[in-house]
């Protein structure tokens, strides 16, 4: 995982190059529309994008030219068009309505040549195209920030949110799984003849919380330059792509930390568990949790400020992937992220002293999982 991600990144960058590269530009097909103009106006911008609009004297021809295929369909513009604002479309196709393509066409044909005679042709042009609207985002002194919001910087952002909850899931099920299968092999009362239950579990912690930094660590330097060679090989829309300033520096705190507290949970999971497949499956709880940021990417480009992000940002089981989607969206106040690293260092020291109490109480049971009651009234008398 560490290196095929990075790696799949750059065989991904060669073949889209290279296809690329081999690919010649299609001719892009016309659609044929035909149209009869009962008013006696629309003789002109008749050809749209990849829409052709071809003039028929009579509905008949139009019919006619549709039965031979000439035409994909035809509108018929009455007399009272400019009263009445109604026109007439024929297909042969079976439809709810009509495609919105189509509809922008016949509308810009239409309003066209009703103002090419009242109107300024640039008049005419700068009303029938899209709005070009360029958003400069500024900072409270009125000057122009280093750091624009686009679309193309939730790509960095989102990629890793998901990469990071597939570390601290991996790393909280490689945790329960090892667990368990030292439980079911005896192999723990070995170890407890050397070190202490504390040892044991805040060494498991560090082994794997490090090999999964340095995981993250990889993913987080070949970033920028797999980015870079994108951006060269394709430019355009990859070359918009921004990686926030603050974006490495908490990417590592945010998983040091999510992985800290997955860990602790797990080895609270890994000991009330009878083996290393019944934790495996309570385990899902939280960490299919860690991903519900994820499952409402579209509702946060669209609502970035509303109060629901916050409270995932703080959260502890969704805050490292909350707060990684949000940083490509727009900016979180550092109280937001000072009271997230808080709580869930809070979260870790508490979920560690308890894991501790429970794995002393229940480290040797294998065969039978201890129900609630049973785990609360160890707490209470350990």
């Amino acid at each position: 995982m560490t290196l095929i991600v990075p790696v799949l990144t750059l065989l991904a960058i060669g073949v889209v190059a290279l296809v690329t590269t081999l690919s010649e530009p299609s001719v892009e097909e016309i659609t044929a529309i035909g149209y009869v103009d009962e008013v006696g106006i629309f003789d002109d911008h008749t050809t749209l994008g990849s829409i052709e609009l071809v003039p028929f004297a009579s509905r008949e021809d139009a019919n006619k030219a549709l039965s031979r295929n000439e035409v994909a369909e035809f509108i018929i513009i009455p007399a009272n068009y400019t009263s009445s604002g109604t026109i007439q479309r024929y297909t042969l196709e079976k439809e709810l309505g009509t495609p919105p393509t189509t509809a922008a066409m016949i509308k810009i044909f239409l309003t066209v040549n009703l103002l090419k005679a009242l109107v300024p042709p640039d008049i005419v042009t700068l009303i029938v195209s899209p709005l070009n609207l360029k958003v400069t985002r500024i900072t409270e002194a009125g000057e122009v920030a280093l750091e624009q919001s686009n679309l193309a910087n939730l790509i960095i952002p989102g990629v890793f949110s998901l990469l990071l909850g597939l570390a601290l899931m991996s790393g909280a099920t490689s945790l329960i799984s090892g667990s368990g299968e030292e439980k079911e092999s005896s192999l723990i009362e070995v170890l407890f003849s050397s070190v202490s239950v504390r040892q044991l579990l805040i060494s498991k912690v560090l082994a794997l919380g490090t090999a999964g930094l340095l995981q993250v660590l990889v993913w987080l330097i070949s970033a920028p330059l797999l980015l870079g060679l994108a951006s060269s090989s394709f430019g355009g829309f990859m070359s918009k792509i921004q990686i926030p300033v603050n974006f490495l520096v908490l990417g590592i705190i945010y998983f040091i930390l999510g992985y800290l507290l997955f860990a602790v949970l797990s080895i609270g999971i890994g000991a009330i568990s009878s083996s290393a497949r019944e934790g495996g499956q309570l385990s899902l709880f939280y960490t299919l949790m860690s991903f519900a940021p994820l499952w409402f990417m579209s509702l946060l480009m669209f609502f970035p400020d509303s109060s629901i992000w916050v409270v995932l940002t703080i959260f502890p089981v969704t805050a490292p992937v909350q707060t990684m989607l949000r940083l490509g969206v727009s900016d979180i106040p550092l109280w937001q992220i000072m009271t997230s690293i808080g709580v869930l260092g809070l979260s870790i020291i508490g979920g560690l002293f308890l894991s501790i109490k429970i794995f002393r109480m229940n480290m040797l049971m294998v065969g039978k999982r201890p129900g609630f009651a049973e785990i609360i009234h160890s707490l209470k008398n350990a």
